[in-house]
């Protein structure tokens, strides 16, 4: 049933007109004026030009104002995994094509709408193969996104929209309702103008056409961008699920010690606490090639045993290394890659919980296709996780002191000296070495490892470490994300008995009191 129209008192409509009278007779006295005075085309044509002006003025702010819009837009984050890149592009192609005509925000259902449609979007590239891949989610988790999503989104709108904290959404239905009624009597005035004075209602609507295209298309603008920042929190909390990062326990921090981590440092020997998560190091190479050695100069005293006997490392042997500049670390020496002692399974097991990986191979040993083959092997098990990037690699060259003229030994070496053959050699070395391991030649560092030569290690593969340490972080975010996802499913399985448990002991005396309750 329609709702009748609101009753209007004429007392109060003969005030308001007496209120209003002064003024449109003011206006229509000045065109009188004009017209009398012979200036009325003067003031037209200035009419005009105004709304030009005004028209061209509003639209710079537009594009002003959409600029300021695009950079508040979401961005990707980069702790994403890989497989999240893709998923992230369909979620930036369905806010592209929201309009303000099909999602109109007057109606309230188009929040959970065009939140569900962009779920679907996102729970379709990671469950292509199912029927209704929205269905793979939680209740809880389904919520944590909408509450999420609504809390940016409420930030954004409250910082960036001018009075969004003073309009409420019956504002905006009564402005929307005392719009359409204007509108019918201003057509009416309009029609009137057009038989009394056809010049000047002419002029006038074509000012009125720019004023009111330069305020749609700033409403237009508005309208999208509040649609295109929705699909994208939507989007951006939905792949945070998805690819696992998006834990329903908020109790600890993201980064506290994993259990595999603790145990580590333990063996360690580490008397301090560790209070975050530290960086996992693994150093792989060859057997002899100096893996021990180099442990040994990062921590600047002797470690672990450097022997010249092989397979003296039996098993990946963890080392709590400290230093300025570089996140509390964990640093693990290894069986050489060709020795009996060595296990590749065991080998992608560490390289799975590594955030860091140097590889040792000795510059003055030609043949590398072991060292290759192991490569690729650990190439191939990291591409295949499409849920957690690949933990960077550098290459250590040791043995570089080894390279002819053997009995030279004069560091500094400027590699692009062409004149000193020594830096010449080192040089070809590396380039070798980057070719053979199928390595960036910047991730291969020339060193020195013997004792009392130490060369390029606190300097430069020190610095490349460095270099590489937000990006190993960004590693050990995601590790430490997986660690924890699996551990919050038993932490809420046993809240869940638990509460089912006391809700079991009281359910005798909660229905004693109902009925209780109802025999009174």
């Amino acid at each position: 049933m329609k709702a009748p129209l609101p009753s209007v008192d004429p007392l109060r409509l003969l005030v308001f007109i007496l209120m209003l009278l002064p003024l449109l007779a003011l206006l229509g006295l000045g065109v009188l004026w004009l017209w009398q005075s012979g200036n009325l085309q003067y003031w037209l044509v200035a009419l005009v030009v105004c709304g030009g002006l005004g028209y061209g003025l509003q639209v710079w702010l537009v594009r002003r104002e959409r600029q300021l819009l695009r950079d508040s837009a979401t961005e990707p984050n980069p702790e994403w995994p890989p497989s999240a890149e893709k998923v992230w592009r369909e979620v930036e192609a369905l806010a592209q094509t929201c309009s303000p005509e099909d999602w109109p925000i007057e109606e309230g259902d188009w929040v959970l709408a065009l939140g569900q449609k962009t779920m679907e979007t996102v729970a379709h590239c990671y469950y292509p193969d199912v029927e209704k891949p929205l269905l793979e989610l939680t209740i809880p988790h389904t919520l944590l996104i909408i509450e999420r999503a609504s809390r940016d989104l409420r930030q954004d709108v409250a910082e960036k929209i001018p009075f969004s904290n003073r309009l409420t959404i019956g504002d905006l239905f009564r402005l929307q309702r005392w719009k359409e009624k204007a509108e019918r009597v201003f057509n009416i005035y309009r029609a009137g103008s057009l038989l009394i004075n056809p010049v000047n209602a002419l002029l006038s609507e074509a000012w009125r056409h720019l004023r009111a295209r330069s305020f749609d298309q700033a409403r237009d603008e508005l309208h999208r961008w509040f649609l295109r920042a929705y699909v994208c929190k939507v989007g951006y909390y939905a792949i945070d699920l998805y690819s696992g990062r998006l834990p329903l326990v908020e109790e600890e921090s993201v980064t506290a010690p994993t259990p595999v981590s603790q145990a580590d440092l333990g063996q360690a020997e580490q008397v301090t606490k560790a209070i975050v998560e530290p960086l996992r190091i693994l150093v792989l190479g060859r057997t002899n090639s100096g893996k021990s050695s180099l442990i040994n100069a990062l921590f600047g005293v002797v470690t672990t045993p450097a022997d010249v006997l092989p397979d003296t490392t039996q098993a990946l042997t963890p080392f709590a290394l400290s230093r300025e500049g570089l996140t509390q670390a964990l640093i693990f020496d290894s069986p050489g890659c060709d020795s009996a002692l060595f296990d590749r399974q065991r080998m992608l097991a560490a390289a799975e919980n590594a955030d860091l990986i140097l590889w040792v191979t000795p510059a003055n040993r030609p043949d590398r296709q072991n060292e290759r083959d192991c490569l690729d092997t650990l190439r191939t098990a990291q591409a295949a996780r499409t849920d957690r990037r690949a933990p960077p690699l550098l290459i250590a060259a040791s043995f570089i002191d080894r390279l002819r003229p053997v009995n030279e030994w004069r560091p500094p070496y400027n590699l692009t000296d062409s004149l000193n053959s020594k830096a010449v050699n080192i040089n070809a070395a590396v380039r070798a070495i980057a070719a053979d391991l199928a390595v960036p030649i910047e991730q291969v560092i020339p060193v020195c490892l013997l004792a009392g030569k130490v060369y390029n290690v606190d300097d430069t593969l020190w610095a490349a470490i460095l270099n590489h340490q937000d990006e190993a972080l960004r590693v050990r975010l995601m590790r430490c994300l997986n660690a924890r996802k699996r551990a919050e499913d038993w932490v809420l399985l046993r809240r869940q008995m638990a509460g089912a448990g006391r809700f079991l002991r009281d359910l005798p005396e909660i229905l004693g009191k109902r009925t209780g309750s109802n025999t009174e």
